[in-house]
């Protein structure tokens, strides 16, 4: 007796049809899995035989072989274990054919023959969309998998609730698809920019990186408010159009992070890595490729506190992906190719003891250690920072002022204009926003006249700036163009840009 039925796998982000054969024979009772199984995979047999048997159903004591095809990439976790169940049953004849038999199984047993929900299933969806109609899936996934417009979803609870359907004593209804429209309110929890006494100067230079995705970095002695201006970052990031929504929760589905009862991800992800993270963690990694921290940033922001503190080598494989906007994962049995296109915030002290340039308070760092401290962010990467910023210590007379600074919202008006405004004009050349401009794109929109470019030529002398350096700074203007409402870039616009690379020279000479 054979019988095939169909369910998905994921290698990263990007899904395959899986054909689960079962083949039941007379000889020695037997449960085989093959096709390159896990141990998730191999221990689906006790769950399978258990759920079985709970759920008042035969099983056989039979020679029973499972075959996972294609049968040369490796399969992993417990989403195969309904594929398997109904395959069992379609071949002892428990169940009849149906038209739902030729939908894709996804969900993992629990013993009594209820279906829990797993990971992975809106990636997975998405890329099969084109070889399949439906898909039977637990309660839990039904709200991430209904996204998938091309496909109908069938929920079930039990595996006697999904033999009911197949008997037609339950009649199926696919389950309703979600809206499009994503709420953009802004969750109370989130830490609002009215919080941050003084710091004009770090908070207009977050709303410019904001409004254009650029990357920024803070420096400043300890308790300036480089960490506080950075937490609520959030709080002015702009709306999430549907295909970003979209993209993060495929990332987040596939790392098993996404809230099943959220279904889609509203809100731009912040993420906040320790110093002690490893290259793989950070970057994304694994036997078989799982998204790291720059991925589950995607579409949002990346803040690395104190980030001489990292390793070299960890800061190091940031360069490629900054410049990309993805991360290639390479190994013996595949490549995953995952996006990486976020705003990358950094903080940093000017020295270890962090007071080197204080007017208050001295500095007893030598100018060895000065180096070697700053040394761990290397030139390159810190070319890639399009607003460096220095975060002085806040004077007592702002901390003890009752003046409310501007809120949150009113700024994240200003940033979602701004963004608009780039969306419509970028809408031909598939980028979204400013910081994304290639060398060509930058020749088109962000052009200047004869005298701002003896600003440029100006700037590039003084502060010994990089052809890439050249470049940020005209996206920087075309942004501040941008929130000012204006076409053309001005010179304020391109003053205030230029000022935002002073760093390079003061810092890192």
């Amino acid at each position: 007796m054979l019988a095939k039925v169909r369910s998905a796998g994921l290698f990263g982000i990007d899904g395959y049809i899986i054909e689960v054969e079962v083949d039941i024979s007379s000889g020695l009772p037997f449960f085989d899995i093959v096709g390159l199984p896990d141990t998730a995979v191999k221990e689906s047999r006790e769950r399978v035989r258990a759920a079985i048997k709970n759920s008042g159903l035969e099983f056989p004591v039979k020679r029973i072989t499972v075959n996972l095809a294609p049968a040369d990439t490796k399969k992993e976790g417990p989403a195969y274990d309904l594929a398997i169940a109904v395959a069992i049953l379609l071949a002892t004849e428990q169940i009849p054919d149906h038209p739902l038999a030729r939908s894709i199984f996804l969900g993992e047993l629990s013993l009594d023959g209820s279906i829990r929900p797993i990971h992975g299933v809106l990636p997975a969806l998405l890329s099969v969309k084109e070889q399949a109609r439906s898909v039977v899936l637990s309660c839990g996934n039904a709200a991430e998998a209904s996204h998938v417009k091309e496909i109908d979803v069938y929920t079930v609870n039990t595996l006697n609730e999904l033999v009911s359907m197949f008997k037609n004593e339950i009649c199926p209804a696919p389950y309703k698809k979600a809206h499009t429209d994503i709420n953009h309110t802004v969750p109370n929890i989130i830490e609002d920019f009215s919080d941050v006494k003084g710091q004009e100067g770090a908070k207009r230079a977050l709303e410019i990186a904001a409004a254009g995705g650029h990357n920024a970095i803070m420096i400043g002695p300890p308790g300036s408010g480089k960490t506080m201006l950075a937490r609520r970052l959030p709080s002015i990031l702009p709306e999430l159009t549907y295909e970003e929504s979209l993209e993060i929760t495929k990332i987040y589905s596939a790392a098993g992070l996404l809230d099943a009862s959220e279904g889609l991800i509203s809100l731009r992800p912040f993420r906040s890595p320790h110093h002690t993270i490893s290259t793989a963690a950070l970057v994304g990694g694994g036997r078989i490729p799982q998204p790291g921290e720059i991925s589950l940033a995607h579409h949002g922001v990346l803040f690395l506190d104190e980030l001489p503190e990292f390793r070299r080598d960890v800061l190091e494989a940031l360069r490629q992906p900054l410049e990309d906007g993805v991360v290639t994962i390479s190994r013996s049995n595949g490549t995953a190719v995952f996006p990486a296109s976020f705003t990358l915030i950094g903080s940093a002290n000017p020295c270890p003891c962090g007071f080197f340039g204080d007017n208050t308070r001295e500095c007893l760092c030598t100018p060895m250690q000065i180096n070697r401290y700053l040394g761990k962010i290397s030139g390159p990467l810190m070319d890639r920072f399009d607003i460096q910023i220095e975060v002085p210590a806040i004077p007592f007379e702002d901390l003890s002022t009752n003046r409310t600074s501007e809120n949150s919202a009113s700024i994240r008006s200003r940033v979602n204009t701004a963004r608009r405004v780039q969306t419509e004009r970028y809408k031909n050349d598939g980028i979204f926003y400013n910081s994304q401009l290639n060398s060509k794109l930058i020749d088109k929109y962000c052009h200047i006249n004869a005298h701002q470019k003896k600003m440029m030529r100006n700037a590039f002398v003084s502060l010994n700036l990089s052809a890439r350096a050249y470049g940020r700074i005209l996206k920087v203007a075309r942004t501040i163009a941008d929130l000012e409402g204006t076409e053309k870039i001005q010179d304020h616009h391109l003053a205030e840009a230029i000022q935002y690379r002073r760093l390079d020279r003061q810092f890192w000479v």
